[in-house]
Parts: C-alpha cells; structure tokens; sequence
C-alpha cells in the first residue's frame, strides 16, 4: 500500500525544512487546519528521532506564523493521534496544527471534541 504522505509529488507544501514538511489538510476540522509531517516514513510519535522532533517542533513554529498572517486566529490546537484505536487514519507520523476562533464552539473545553461547525469569519 502507497503512503499518500510519501508520495510528495502530489502535497501541496506550504513550508519544509530538511527533515519534515507541512501542508494544509485536505478535509480540515477548521479553517487553516495544518499537518506537519516528517519526511521519513514512519507510524508514530514515539518512532521519531530527536532531530526529526525538533524539525517538527521548527515547523509548528512557522505554521502557526503563516496563520497568524492569513486567520489571525484566537488559539490553537495542536495533536497527534498514535494508532488506530487512538484515532490515527494515515499510519505516518503527523501533527494537526488547528486554529481556533472566539465562538467556533459555545463552550470550547475539551479542545476539538465539541468543534462541530467551520471556523466562524474573522
């Protein structure tokens, strides 16, 4: 079975450094939903080297600039989802950067789970 994160032909790069890339999702929880994701083909978080965690972290860091710029987003959520059971779809190693707005949600505790309609306009 092909990755599709491996397949680099066919993302849409938004920002990469040498080890990981990011690329804005293709079914967004949000507007702006982000993915940063690591070049080397792996599953999970706990599988990535110390450097690889640091070119992530590198990229969150400019995600959230490019964001900033284009949402000018109230907060953030950031996650990783480790295997099937903990709701992991795409077995490669991926971080979910997802703006956040005032009133997307009544109550926004819990982050995602209650997040149910688009991110309202800016």
């Amino acid at each position: 079975m092909t990755c599709i994160f491996c397949d680099k032909e066919n993302l849409e790069i938004v920002v990469e450094n040498k080890l990981a890339l990011a690329i804005f999702d293709k079914f967004p929880v949000n507007r702006g939903h982000m993915l940063i994701i690591p070049k080397r083909h792996f599953q999970n978080f706990f599988d990535a080297t110390e450097e690889e965690i640091v070119a992530i972290y590198d990229l969150l860091h400019q995600c959230k600039g490019i964001l900033e710029n284009k949402y000018s987003p109230d907060g953030y959520n950031i996650g990783i989802n480790v295997n099937e059971d903990a709701g992991q779809t795409i077995m490669h190693l991926h971080v979910h950067i997802i703006p956040r707005c005032k009133g997307d949600v009544e109550k926004p505790r819990g982050g995602i789970r209650n997040l149910k309609t688009p991110l309202v306009p800016y």
